[in-house]
């Protein structure tokens, strides 16, 4: 059987992340910040090292700035969207912000939750804060119903409904993991492998 065209970089990557049996719970994790530990950082801040860091942009405009297209944006600003278009990565569904955009999320592809257990809970801060606003890597503009229904969950209890975009998913949760030497699970390494 002759291999698929993304197994090559699938299996390339595969080989650079850690595969455990399962990822343990660790203790304290907290998103929110008011109050609370907020260990991931303010949600969508602009006070970070990464790409778009202290462009002006919070994280969340940055992303759907990089990611839609057909762009208009609001008088005067350099941020706010007007209007713009957008193919939903893990549905194909196309949305407009001027019509949808209260049902357009940011889905953080490895799931903050997720990585917290996986390994960032003994990360600095600053590493953490740098994960949570990873606009290459880690975020993607999604339906908010789909970012939804996938929650906290990896690869192997989640992948996206369309089926034609599983692959793709299953390739970038990889690249993030082996970017931020997070942990995959046996099950989730069967699940990316099936779906590409």
């Amino acid at each position: 059987m002759t291999p698929r065209p993304a197994m090559p970089v699938l299996e390339r990557l595969l080989r650079e992340v850690e595969v455990v049996d399962e990822i343990d719970w660790q203790p304290g994790y907290d998103r929110a910040c008011d109050p609370g530990a907020c260990v991931f950082g303010p949600a969508w801040t602009d006070d970070h090292d990464g790409v778009g860091g202290h462009n002006g942009c919070d994280t969340r405009q940055d992303v759907l700035l990089r990611q839609m297209r057909d762009i208009e944006l609001r008088w005067g600003s350099e941020c706010r969207i007007y209007e713009a278009r957008l193919t939903d990565p893990y549905t194909g569904e196309e949305l407009t912000w001027r019509d949808d955009g209260y049902w357009i999320a940011v889905d953080h592809v490895y799931p903050l939750a997720r990585a917290w257990h996986g390994g960032a809970w003994a990360w600095s801060q600053r590493r953490r804060v740098a994960f949570a606003n990873d606009v290459r890597r880690e975020l993607l503009a999604v339906s908010a119903a789909v970012n939804d229904a996938k929650g906290a969950a990896g690869p192997a209890e989640w992948l996206p409904p369309r089926r034609a975009s599983r692959c793709a998913y299953g390739r970038r949760y990889v690249a993030v993991a082996a970017q931020w030497d997070l942990p995959l699970t046996d099950e989730d390494v069967a699940a990316v492998r099936r779906a590409c």
